[in-house]
């Protein structure tokens, strides 16, 4: 005959509700001091975020103008009008969108052909490296208004670049108007200007991909008997096309949401010629006199949204089937 003997382990791994040991205590006051830090942060984002998100989502689908205490409910019109059926809002928008079309083409191209060599140039000099790094980022750490206007006045008739033009006996390049006064001329320098800011941030990144790359790799490629030009054109680019999809997509969602830049410098003009969806948004919103136009703001946002999100996942698409 035999007999079972039932021993009981006390619970001492803190799953019993009746658990109170100090180890039990202070992890529930360390969880408890984590959420009242994270709180605040938590509150903020569903008040900033998530409600003015779906706050605006809604306003899309509504005519309003920010002060009437009611909205009026119009569905889809907002996105209608401003696609193909209200004789006003859809010419400018598409004007505006192929104003941006320029701008997305051409920022990302210039940014990749600039900063990419800048950064190999700067990877490989032996002195003054830090400082050389420190001055090609002093666009990035000065751009704001302030340097738009500044760039305005040199952009002038009797601006520094006419000037110079003068100077060096090319007054027929001068511009009378300006650069910016001339229709021909005010978009692509307003692209060169938003160049001039991207560049220092690229640059950094293919400066850090650069300094990633293993020594090997890069000497056997010059054991082979590839030079300069060959070792950059067929082993550091290929290496480095991770960072040039991360700068393109940067670029790109700067170029097709970004107004600051036109706003301040032309703010649209002359005429519509440096007018961009950014922008009309922007006047949308603000600047149309109490006309119940923010639904077609909103709707314009979304919009845009929808753009970004498209061109996010094609280049992710298109990173990993390089990658």
């Amino acid at each position: 005959m035999t007999t079972a003997v039932r021993t009981t382990v006390p619970d001492t791994a803190g799953g019993g509700a009746g658990d109170t040991s100090p180890r039990r205590r202070a992890r529930r006051y360390e969880a408890l001091s984590g959420y009242l830090f994270v709180a605040p942060a938590v509150v903020l984002f569903l008040v900033m975020g998530v409600y003015t998100v779906g706050y605006g989502f809604a306003l899309s689908f509504a005519t309003w103008n920010g002060f009437t205490p009611d909205w009026t409910w119009v569905g889809l019109d907002n996105y209608a009008d401003l696609l193909w059926r209200d004789p006003i809002y859809a010419p400018r928008v598409r004007h505006a969108a192929l104003n941006t079309l320029w701008v997305m083409v051409a920022v990302p191209t210039l940014t990749v052909a600039v900063s990419f060599p800048l950064a190999v140039l700067l990877n490989q000099a032996k002195r003054m490296q830090s400082v050389l790094r420190s001055v090609y980022f002093v666009p990035y750490v000065t751009t704001g208004i302030a340097v738009f206007f500044a760039w305005q006045y040199i952009l002038q008739p009797d601006g520094a670049i006419n000037t110079l033009l003068d100077g060096l006996g090319l007054g027929s390049l001068a511009q009378p108007q300006g650069w910016l006064g001339n229709p021909h001329t005010a978009l692509p320098t307003i692209i060169v200007v938003t160049v001039w800011s991207s560049v220092p941030v690229s640059m950094l990144l293919y400066l850090t991909g650069l300094q990633g790359i293993d020594r090997s790799v890069l000497e056997a490629a010059q054991l082979d008997g590839a030079g300069w030009w060959r070792t950059n054109a067929s082993v550091v680019w290929p290496l480095l096309r991770p960072i040039t999809a991360i700068v393109v997509l940067l670029n790109l969602r700067e170029s097709l949401q970004g107004f600051q830049t036109f706003l301040v410098m032309t703010n649209g003009g002359p005429g519509d010629h440096t007018n961009v969806l950014g922008l009309e948004a922007y006047r949308l919103a603000f600047l149309k006199n109490l006309s119940p136009t923010l639904g077609l703001s909103s709707a314009l946002g979304w919009i845009l949204f929808a753009v970004a999100l498209i061109l996010a996942l094609i280049n992710l698409r298109a990173l990993r089937s390089k990658t």
